[in-house]
């Protein structure tokens, strides 16, 4: 290669290193910046430091933490807020970046971006309802809270709680969830709201039976036949069975 070349080629990529600091808008601007952020078209550096790429440092500078989803950053209180929490104040760290991306961009090669939950302190992380809706279908009118309980914060659906690996909900206990669960509370249950039993004659019985822990009556039975016992083989302890009646 001439000498004459390598200095052209020399020059040329000095040439290309300057604009793109001069114009980067131009040189390697992903796209259009939102509507909310016309005013800093062509000025990269407003959010972008020299050779580091967006610095969320920036970004707060002019959105206060505490004003966001409350006030504009000009300090104007907000007509109609975006979202029903001002969750940003509750956030573990201001990565604006994380969940955010300014420029449109060319669609076949936008990233993706998607809110992730384990930003947010973990006292904030269990008051679903705070930013959520509370679904209206039959099963959800009857809950309050405990949505950690069937799902997880990554994917709304499919729900996780399969109840029939506690109990088998049958023809025979096909019951609104409160009639077990007394105030919502979905870590306990009761049998005695439907069932004639009392606390005396179940303690009897299963002493009889040599069962010292029976307060947990799904720990073994776990369906409505009393035969089918947890752990105790087909049909139950002694010819299937157990706790009944002599």
């Amino acid at each position: 290669m001439s000498k004459i070349l390598k200095i052209i080629l020399a020059c040329n990529l000095m040439i290309l290193a300057a604009l793109t600091f001069i114009y980067p808008e131009l040189m390697v601007g992903p796209g259009q910046l939102i509507p909310a952020h016309k005013a800093l078209e062509g000025d990269c550096f407003a959010c972008h430091a020299p050779l580091t790429g967006v610095n969320s440092g920036r970004c707060v500078s002019c959105h206060i933490s505490a004003d966001i989803g409350r006030r504009t950053t000009q300090g104007m209180p907000l007509k109609k807020p975006s979202t029903k929490t001002a969750f940003h104040q509750e956030l573990n760290s201001q990565d604006c970046v994380a969940c955010h991306s300014d420029h449109a961009g060319v669609k076949r090669f936008a990233r993706q971006r998607k809110f992730d939950h384990s930003l947010l302190k973990t006292t904030t992380r269990n008051q679903c309802q705070n930013c959520h809706k509370t679904p209206v279908d039959g099963l959800h009118k009857q809950i309050t809270g405990n949505c950690l309980q069937c799902h997880n914060q990554n994917q709304w659906t499919p729900a996780t709680f399969d109840h029939n690996k506690y109990f088998v909900l049958d023809s025979d206990h096909n019951a609104s969830c409160v009639t077990c669960h007394v105030r919502n509370d979905y870590s306990r249950f009761t049998c005695y709201s439907c069932h004639e039993h009392t606390p005396d004659n179940i303690r009897r019985k299963h002493i009889k039976e040599g069962i010292s822990k029976y307060e947990d009556c799904v720990e073994c039975h776990r369906s409505a036949n009393e035969h089918d016992i947890r752990g105790r083989g087909e049909g139950g302890g002694r010819d299937g069975r157990e706790h009944e009646e002599d």
